[in-house]
């Protein structure tokens, strides 16, 4: 191997080359200038993308891992820079995504003396990052790279952080880099334990009311064939989290619905009437179960996870299966026999026939003019045929999104799950079309949310990249307001929201915008912003207090899902 004298600034991008980082979304500032200096050189190999806001930066990389399947990459300065990075740090943990952040630091001698743009962001990173390391000197540099990128798309993956003092990135060394394959005590991927997988089987094969709930699991470990091929041979039904969505195809006849809070009323009601529970991929969250203490009683459960921290964390198993998705599909498809659960998926069926009437007979009963938030979901479904990639900012919209957008292609649900991000939408779509530039991309984002990161429009403007925004206005922060209305008596403190002129304010960044409050200009607006070339705003005005339902209150179980 080569070996070149070269600053640690400079070993920092060959790094990188190293690992094929092809995007990078940053933001510059004095204790990364160095790293800064040093791509400039490297403009032609990799794509800089400047955002307006370090949180923007890592909600941004969070969209482009997520559809590109790769890990994402940020750099930030020191102090606020990296404090900036936090939130998407913890959303990245949680709902697995894969990143690296690289932050500029005060010089070594400067460390713990307070001072200018210091903080401990290895301190204060250390709860929600993988793994994190300081670097003081520049040929410490490549090994912590490649440990990072290792760490951080192995096993369960999530987001790493290396925070490199400024004389690091001054000083000189010897380069040569070697990717990391393996880190003692570290085992990220589990061998399957057969005789778990064939125990798994058994209760399978002996079920007469079998139900497969999915999570993002099956697409971090690229298992969707897998999954088809084993609902298709054992028959069994199929059911989503939300961050799951899309891992199984929407139109498929074994797929029953969204699990959840605001999830769909069959797989919420079956959970606890199926006598086998098979989770794979997902971790058992509180809007999944509700109370625990009445969560699927009557079932055995096989959970099937990479991450041992999760087995019987939340539910029991009775099954536990330490393992990657897709090998504890493939062996499970082996062994359990072909089937179809016809009367049992009846039951599905005829449970979402009552939800669609009961829905359709509370809306009727509103006699509303006013444009649904359901109605405009479906018809951007329609046109994409459900194959766009759709980022959801958090609330109300986000769960009308995911009950009525027909997610038909993997990677295509990007949504802060585990975290609720608000002002997650715009920056993660406009990673999101880096990391897919050959999809549409669509941004679901609510009036409140889009107010949270909106600078980032100027990202677009100075990248051109080409997303398509969608506002659903009901000036109010609607998720909370809907609370206060069912919870808390109709007292809404501070929902009520006055927004600016979103048309007005998207021109000024250079993009088409529109706004439409009826019905009747719906599906010609959303044609327009579709087939548009280029970043198209739309804004659509919505019913003030319409409401999400089904609904499961918090403290309740599953079978005690609203309807209305």
């Amino acid at each position: 191997m080569d070996i070149t004298k070269i600053t640690g600034a400079q070993a920092v991008l060959e790094s990188l080359v190293a690992e094929n980082v092809d995007t990078i979304f940053g933001y510059p500032g004095g204790a990364i200038m160095p790293i800064y200096d040093a791509l400039y050189d490297y403009s032609n190999v990799v794509n800089h993308i400047l955002v307006r806001h370090e949180q923007g930066a890592i909600h941004a990389v969070q969209g482009y891992a997520r559809t590109s399947g790769k890990v994402g990459m940020v750099f930030a300065t020191s102090g606020p820079g990296a404090t900036n990075l936090i939130t998407g740090l913890a959303d990245a943990l949680i709902d697995s995504t894969p990143l690296v952040c690289i932050t500029g630091q005060v010089a070594s001698h400067l460390l713990g003396t307070d001072a200018f743009q210091e903080t401990d962001v290895i301190g204060i990173s250390m709860p929600v990052t993988k793994w994190n390391c300081q670097v003081t000197k520049a040929e410490d540099i490549p090994a912590a790279i490649a440990k990072a990128f290792y760490i951080a798309q192995t096993g369960r993956p999530g987001p790493v952080l290396i925070d490199i003092t400024k004389d690091a990135q001054f000083g000189e060394m010897e380069f040569s880099y070697e990717r990391c394959t393996k880190i003692r005590s570290y085992h990220p991927k589990p061998e399957v334990n057969k005789q778990a997988v064939e125990a798994a089987a058994l209760l399978i094969n002996q079920a007469k009311k079998p139900f497969l709930v999915i999570g993002q699991g099956i697409m971090l470990s690229n298992a969707e064939k897998e999954l088809l091929q084993f609902a298709e041979k054992s028959g069994i039904p199929v059911a989503s989290t939300l961050l799951g969505l899309g891992a199984f195809p929407n139109n498929h006849p074994k797929y029953v619905g969204f699990l959840g809070m605001h999830g769909d009323y069959a797989p919420n009601i079956k959970t606890n009437e199926c006598d086998v529970l098979i989770a794979i991929g997902m971790r058992f969250d509180d809007r999944v179960t509700g109370d625990v203490s009445r969560y699927a009683k009557q079932a055995k459960v096989i959970h099937v996870d990479i991450d041992a921290s999760e087995i019987n964390k939340i539910i029991k198993a009775d099954v536990p299966v330490h393992a990657d998705a897709k090998d504890a599909l493939q062996l499970l498809t082996e062994l359990v026999s072909e089937k179809e659960h016809t009367a049992w998926l009846q039951e599905f069926k005829s449970a979402k026939e009552m939800e669609v009437r009961t829905l359709q007979e509370s809306a009727a009963l509103l006699q509303s003019e006013e444009l649904k938030m359901d109605e405009v979901i479906k018809m951007v479904s329609k046109i994409t045929n459900g194959e766009a990639v759709v980022v959801t900012d958090v609330g109300q919209h986000q769960m009308m999104t995911a009950r009525y957008y027909q997610y038909n292609k993997t990677k295509s649900n990007i949504t802060s799950g585990g975290l609720g991000t608000m002002g997650f939408a715009l920056p993660a779509a406009i990673g999101a079309k880096f990391g897919a530039p050959e999809k549409t991309v669509v941004a679901i984002i609510g009036d409140g949310g889009f107010q949270m990161t909106l600078q980032e429009l100027g990202t677009i403007l100075q990248s051109k990249v080409d997303v398509k925004i969608i506002i659903l206005n009901n000036r109010f922060l609607g998720m909370v307001r809907q609370w206060q209305q069912l919870f808390f008596e109709k007292r809404y403190s501070f929902t009520e929201m006055i927004s600016p002129d979103f048309v007005t304010l998207a021109k000024a960044y250079d993009i088409e915008a529109a706004k439409i409050e009826t019905r009747t200009d719906l599906e010609d607006a959303l044609l327009k912003i579709l087939n548009h070339k280029g970043s198209y705003l739309l804004e659509v005005m919505v019913a003030k207090e319409e409401n999400v339902f089904p609904m499961v209150p918090t403290g309740a179980s599953v079978s005690e899902i609203r309807l209305n």
